[in-house]
């Protein structure tokens, strides 16, 4: 190594941030281990570069004592003092024995060592980039199928959207655009794996932020979304600002805002409810489109009846029990649903 390798590490520190020490020292950990698989030695070495020129030499480090045994890890006083005299009994004695080509196995070690520092500094800052990002929506194109799992590409990097995490009858095909909800990043040995979500409730929040600008100035909060994925989602809202009705907000003129939601999410019904203090109210609204007749609430155990016209039941209840199921997720409630006249045989016995 020379000293245009010096001036190329500072180029790299300038360019890419990564510090010429790291790889110095990094460089040097390498060399050791090529020391010993080039000339297979076991003693005890030490490589030291020298940070102006680049030049490498290699030493070995040996305990000073009265009469050597091991070679390799002993050197007898007399030798010693005639490397330096300062050395003592007990002292570590650094012998230069660098190998006539270890120049070159340097030179070469040097360029998987840089090249993979380079990987490892890039992939620190996609990580670092994508950390931050936790919980936020990306669009990004379909590169591939696996094993169930779509791989994404997200422009720096390559996502993955495992099949749990996506919507049940949704098909992705090469090249589509697509809209994820980013629900982890992890650091592996192969880089940051970024967990996407087509079905996570955060990725209906999100697309709500982006196209209903009140949400994203927050005049109008939401408070909770239930949702099975592919199918339906109820999404309760409230607003700050007495004149900015929050429904309307959301649905947008002529159904515009919610509707570019709809169509992201391949047709998925949504319900906008607006959120209350009042618990029963909250409910009742919770199971629309099903009209309610009355909530009796019970606070203690977190549980409601509620009563609904006769011809309203099965509408309130939902097909397979989605709708009473949705409305008893976004409340955090126990919902029981009854009709009118149900309701009514139940207080005449």
């Amino acid at each position: 190594m020379n000293v245009e390798f010096i001036r190329a590490l500072e180029d790299i520190e300038k360019e890419k941030g990564i510090s010429k020490d790291v790889i110095l020292d990094a460089l040097e950990s390498a060399l050791i281990s090529s020391y010993r698989k080039n000339f297979g030695s076991s003693q005890n070495v030490e490589i030291e570069i020298d940070k102006d020129t680049g030049e490498v030499k290699v030493y070995a480090k040996k305990t000073v004592v009265e009469k050597a045994e091991d070679d390799l890890m002993e050197i007898n006083i007399e030798e010693a003092k005639d490397i330096d005299e300062k050395y003592q009994l007990g002292d570590i004695a650094s012998i230069e024995i660098t190998p006539k080509d270890f120049g070159r196995i340097a030179a070469q070690t040097a360029k998987q060592v840089v090249i993979q520092r380079i990987k490892d500094a890039e992939r620190d800052v996609i990580f670092d980039e994508f950390i931050n990002r936790e919980n936020e929506i990306i669009t990004g194109t379909v590169q591939r199928m696996n094993n169930n799992n779509v791989y994404i590409d997200l422009g720096k990097t390559e996502g993955i959207l495992p099949y749990t995490e996506q919507i049940e009858g949704e098909t992705y095909k090469q090249g589509d655009r697509i809209k994820l909800y980013i629900l982890e990043v992890k650091k592996t040995t192969k880089g940051p794996q970024i967990i996407l979500s087509r079905s996570h409730p955060g990725l209906v929040k999100r697309l709500f932020e982006l196209e209903v600008p009140e949400t994203h100035e927050g005049i109008v909060d939401i408070y909770a979304i239930s949702r099975e994925a592919g199918s339906r989602t109820k999404i309760a809202v409230y607003s700050k600002d007495p004149n900015v009705d929050p429904v309307g907000a959301c649905v947008g003129f002529k159904g515009s805002r919610v509707k570019a939601i709809v169509e992201e999410l391949n047709g998925e019904k949504i319900d906008i409810v607006i959120w209350s203090k009042n618990i029963e109210e909250f409910i009742a609204n919770s199971l629309s489109p099903s009209k309610v007749i009355k909530v009796e609430a019970c606070e203690k155990e977190k549980s409601a009846l509620v009563v609904v016209p006769d011809y309203q039941l099965s509408l309130a209840i939902g097909k397979e029990g989605q709708n009473a199921r949705l409305a008893a997720k976004l409340t955090a409630w126990k919902i029981d649903i009854k009709s009118e006249s149900q309701y009514a045989e139940g207080l005449e016995a």
